[in-house]
């Protein structure tokens, strides 16, 4: 069994890891172009983030205490609140230390929570590997055994047929000495030749 191997660009092997620093740097751009653009000391705008990051945090919060609940859709819900909080306070504020003082945070905090997730996938990964080692193992002691039985078997058989033709030439060669008598045999206690019926 082959199996058809891509090596990936580094570019993909790497994304993901810059993805948490991406994410948190985009919606800082973005907050500091919208401060630039008059949300500085905006009531509304400010009240306008505090009240969406308050309903995902809120929507995060009912996904993950559900019977039922989804990790995937309260991380996510998490996730944009803590966006949501940190667009409203870069685009809020008057200078730039506390906005990056928060990216910082988020940055960080965003990537204790990935490390997580790629922990688990790496374990995940690493029994997949493992057990499909194992069975490739399995699969291969499996082979060996049967090659070994069937040379054997072949062996056997061939053993046998060179037996049976080596007793049939002795055979012969005693029915063709003089004063050879098959019935001196029996009476000796040996067992019976088999004689061919015609």
């Amino acid at each position: 069994m082959h199996e058809h191997t891509t090596a990936g660009h580094w570019l993909t092997a790497a994304l993901p890891k810059a993805a948490p620093a991406l994410a948190t740097s985009t919606v800082l751009i973005l907050a500091r172009i919208w401060n630039a653009n008059g949300a500085e000391h905006s009531t509304g705008n400010a009240v306008l983030m505090t009240a969406l990051s308050l309903g995902a945090a809120a929507a995060g919060a009912c996904a993950s205490v559900g019977r039922a609940g989804d990790s995937t859709i309260a991380a996510t819900a998490f996730a944009t609140s803590g966006g949501l909080a940190l667009a409203g306070v870069a685009g809020y504020a008057d200078g730039l230390s506390l906005p990056l003082l928060l990216w910082a945070l988020s940055t960080t905090v965003a990537y204790g929570l990935a490390a997580r997730y790629w922990r688990t996938d790496r374990r995940t990964a690493t029994a997949h590997d493992r057990r499909t080692a194992e069975r490739r193992e399995e699969h291969a002691h499996a082979e060996r055994i049967e090659a070994l039985r069937c040379r054997t078997q072949v062996e056997v058989a061939r053993e046998g047929t060179t037996y049976a033709a080596a007793l049939a030439e002795a055979l012969t060669a005693r029915a063709a000495l003089p004063g050879y008598d098959p019935a001196a045999l029996t009476r000796a206690g040996l067992p019976a030749l088999p004689t061919k019926e015609h």
